[in-house]
């Protein structure tokens, strides 16, 4: 009878690991997308598919951290973590989306660029999030966050060479809009994957 009074302890580790996954695979996807001249309904669809796992993923954390009374670290941060993630996962399938309502080409060589960098950033954040499992991986998760850092500040430099050659070579200035939003956003994804490295720091700090 008393064990319904406590719930079952929730293994956040292990769901920030398949949340970090989920992220590294949508990356994975994106990059796989932009090799192709046109974005069909079947990427589309698996985007979405990825996108809506990791918002369950996201859902679940969230509401075990209300209902859970000891956390393996601080409440703010296990929130912060788990929305950061989810909003990585949710700008990318922003950007297809976005690409597919403007009836861009994919493979526009700024957007391959993006995507490289974007998929390596992602990655680092896995070794970096599922780093958090073990202190003793300390400098492993620094030199990830590190790397994070320098992928954020390549997609500054990619976007103004984005914007600049896009202001020079197109002529219609609806095309530079489009363009201009959609470099933008993949900046932003970057912005946000830095913001990620930033808790994972702030985490370890107060672990230390």
């Amino acid at each position: 009878m008393f064990k319904n009074l406590f719930p079952k302890e929730f293994d956040f580790f292990d769901s920030f690991n398949k949340q970090v996954d989920v992220v590294v695979e949508a990356a994975e996807h994106f990059k796989t997308i932009v090799t192709k001249s046109e974005i069909d309904e079947e990427s589309r669809k698996k985007m979405r598919d990825i996108e809506h796992r990791g918002d369950d993923i996201t859902y679940k954390i969230i509401d075990n951290l209300n209902k859970t009374f000891i956390t393996p670290f601080d409440r703010e941060d296990i929130h912060s973590l788990a929305k950061k993630l989810d909003d990585v996962n949710d700008i990318i399938n922003t950007l297809v989306s976005r690409m597919i309502v403007y009836k861009l080409d994919p493979t526009d060589t700024i957007m391959v660029a993006f995507a490289d960098i974007i998929d390596n950033s992602v990655k680092q954040l896995s070794i970096a999030v599922k780093g958090l499992n073990n202190m003793k991986n300390s400098n492993l998760i620094l030199k990830a966050c590190v790397e994070v850092n320098r992928y954020e500040s390549q997609g500054d430099k990619l976007r103004d060479r984005g914007l600049a050659e896009i202001f020079e070579r197109e002529k219609d200035p609806l095309m530079v809009i489009k363009w201009k939003e959609i470099y933008q956003i993949s900046e932003t994804a970057l912005d946000i994957c830095k913001y990620v490295g930033h808790v994972v720091e702030a985490i370890m700090v107060k672990q230390a």
